[in-house]
């Protein structure tokens, strides 16, 4: 059996836990879990650090449960949030969930075995709960004031909060109890902001099944200057690639900065704590080649899609960062290509019109309604200055006749100069 509280706290991923959890995990291959609830059809990046909770969990011996949350999932989590949550319909949170299952699924091993992992879903149990049910089995074993006093529930109180979500953590609290007698779960992890909502749980066993159960948090992963960690500019960073492309999955771990890295690399990456020192000595003698952020963006890139994905996403991240050839070009499937070239700026034309453009001066101005070049004159000039490629060949001769091949059967990529990039959609 590892020890799965030193690794944490060698990693930074140790916020709370209750006493005796400690000594529960060294006794016996102990049970826990972690809820997910599913308010969207993808996890993203915030997520990933408690999925990585699971993964040391079971890596040291223990059984780890993931709980997703049909039926938490139609109330909403108060916890440190704003506002109220809008509430999804019963079609919304099956396809959420079918999602999050087959992400859960890449993390941790689901096979047979003592400690193989398990996937349930709350809305099972909690479906043929009537109202009245529910308030004889659960509401009567917590008080108010018990839930009132939880900083969770107290920082709403000024903006308002609804009996929906007042009764979060009392649902919260019933799952525990239900997968401890059903499971014989004893142990709730979660993000620190879950603590208020977990604690109840053990609570909640202890005074209606007078058993003993445990609590464990992580701390939120934030950046070195304190603000949260996991958005970019275009909003969460998600684990579903139609959401979030592996390429910008990958770029946003490649962008990490020199602060973060040593902590993204304990939080993120199965790497043992000799490698990732060996990492940071050698980032400190050539901070320039970045090998903690590469070493970062492979491993969960690797992780979260596949080593396919980022082996195109590297190719990619070359096209426009580094050296590459047409033919790394052209082994990049559509997605991928449009993902790199996301923002540059993009024109249509016509098969015909790219079959009738007299040569490739006509293509990058005329043709392309000069949206490349404002004149012929610029775009010969600039041709014969050998200063302008398409589909990373370049054009010397202003006077050649466009005859290119298509990338994916309908783009070409032109470049002008070291940084510009236009595409032309070639319609069919």
């Amino acid at each position: 059996m590892g020890d799965f509280i030193q690794e944490l706290r060698d990693r930074g991923m140790l916020h709370d836990m209750m006493p005796g959890t400690e000594e529960q995990l060294k006794k016996e291959m102990t049970v826990g879990y972690i809820g997910f609830d599913p308010t969207a059809k993808s996890l993203h990046i915030g997520n990933l650090a408690t999925i990585m909770l699971l993964k040391h969990f079971q890596l040291a011996g223990h059984k780890p449960i993931a709980l997703v949350g049909g039926a938490t999932g139609m109330i909403g989590d108060p916890s440190f949030k704003p506002s109220e949550r809008q509430l999804l319909d019963v079609s919304t949170l099956s396809e959420n969930i079918e999602g999050i299952k087959s992400q859960l699924q890449k993390f941790l091993d689901f096979e047979d075995g003592e400690n193989a992992a398990e996937l349930v879903n709350n809305y099972d149990w909690m479906k043929e709960f009537s109202f009245l049910d529910f308030l004889r089995e659960a509401g009567k074993h917590i008080t108010v004031n018990y839930m009132m006093a939880k900083d969770s529930v107290k920082k709403r109180l000024e903006t308002g909060l609804s009996f929906t979500e007042f009764s979060y953590q009392l649902l919260q609290g019933y799952d525990f109890y239900h997968l401890y007698n059903e499971k014989s779960v004893k142990l709730q992890m979660g993000g620190s902001d879950q603590w208020g909502n977990i604690v109840t749980g053990t609570e909640f066993i202890r005074r209606k099944a007078q058993g003993e159960a445990f609590a464990l948090t992580a701390p939120l992963v934030t950046k070195a200057d304190g603000t949260k960690f996991g958005k970019s500019e275009g909003g969460n960073i998600w684990l579903d690639p139609e959401m979030t492309s592996p390429y910008h999955f990958y770029q946003f771990w490649l962008n990490t900065s020199d602060e973060d890295s040593p902590r993204m690399l304990r939080v993120f990456t199965l790497k043992s704590l000799e490698e990732i020192k060996a990492l940071e000595e050698e980032h400190a003698q050539a901070p320039h080649l970045r090998v903690m952020q590469k070493a970062l963006a492979e491993e969960i890139t690797r992780l979260v899609h596949s080593q396919e994905e980022l082996d195109n996403a590297i190719k990619a991240s070359s096209i426009l960062f580094g050296k590459s050839t047409t033919e790394d070009l052209k082994s990049l499937d559509e997605r991928t290509f449009l993902s790199v070239f996301e923002g540059v700026p993009q024109q249509t034309i016509s098969a015909q019109q790219l079959k009738e453009a007299g040569d490739v001066t006509s293509l990058l101005s005329e043709v392309s309604e000069y949206f490349i070049f404002k004149s012929k004159g610029e775009a010969r000039k600039m041709i014969q200055s050998n200063a302008v490629a398409i589909n990373k060949e370049k054009v010397s001769d202003p006077a050649a006749l466009p005859e290119f091949e298509l990338l994916q059967g309908k783009y070409l990529l032109v470049q002008k100069g070291k940084k510009n990039y236009f595409v032309i959609e070639v319609a069919s």
